[in-house]
């Protein structure tokens, strides 16, 4: 192995752990949360129970509780295109060429996740001032819960979802077609990155309304259908079984 080949290892090698550990951090928020949730209201009667007044403290709670969550949740998943991109923007350092670390990149793409958590935190409030969520964050009525994983279900196979799932199946392409140089640069490419994976993933993240929002099995395992989606070698034709799944769920729950 050349100097060369050892200083970009290392290279990736620093980065990938330094991924990992902001999702590690994220998650084990997440799962503090979610315990800290439980014994809270262990042993209570919470039938009917809603929060539908929620004070500044609240909703800047939830905001946070949801931003922490997408990073936890979709950190992993754009690990690969941050990876490439730290390899072509150290190309480009060598060729004394304008650059920008992937951590600019990888701001930018938790950005527009951020923005995400607003619309999150929003639809939360009203589903529970329409008492169609409880104070733990679960879904009071299942005609609710059967319509969202069928819905959830059928965007799985709309031509939308594809097209942004091979955007985001795709991150030498993102490179050669939509670069930008220097620090902004990058920030711009990773809200580009981003809005593509929102708008592929956005449903999935609905789910949580209809399994519960803290829900630490259904958290992991959306999260894991979302890594599969991008980087498994046929992460689309996964999307398309994760779709037929979820909407036989949904059309189960609305028969009972």
């Amino acid at each position: 192995m050349t100097i060369v080949e050892r200083v970009v290892a290392r290279d990736r090698a620093i980065l990938l752990i330094g991924i990992l550990t902001i999702s590690g951090l994220a998650w084990t928020y997440t799962v503090r949360e979610a315990w800290g949730m439980h014994e809270m209201h262990a042993g209570m009667d919470m039938t009917g129970a809603l929060m539908t007044v929620w004070t500044p403290h609240d909703a800047l709670l939830m905001f946070l509780m949801w931003t922490v969550m997408m990073v936890a949740m979709m950190t992993p998943s754009v690990a690969p295109m941050v990876l490439v991109y730290a390899l072509y923007s150290r190309k480009l350092k060598q060729e004394n060429r304008p650059y920008a670390p992937a951590s600019a990149f990888l701001a930018g793409y938790l950005l527009v996740w951020t923005g995400f958590s607003v619309v999150a935190t929003a639809a939360q409030w009203g589903l529970q001032k329409a008492a169609l969520l409880s104070m733990m964050m679960e879904p009071t009525s299942k005609v609710f819960a059967g319509i969202v994983l069928l819905v959830t279900g059928v965007y799985q196979w709309t031509p939308l979802k594809h097209a942004c799932l091979k955007h985001c199946r795709g991150p030498l392409a993102v490179l050669m077609h939509g670069w930008k140089p220097g620090i902004r640069g990058a920030m711009l490419m990773g809200i580009r990155h981003g809005a593509y994976c929102t708008a592929c993933c956005w449903f999935l993240m609905l789910l949580l309304f209809a399994t519960g929002v803290m829900n630490l099995l259904w958290v992991a395992l959306i999260s894991v259908i979302v890594l599969l989606e991008k980087a498994a070698p046929r992460g689309d034709i996964l999307a398309r079984v994760a779709g037929v799944l979820l909407a036989a769920a949904g059309v189960w729950l609305l028969a009972r």
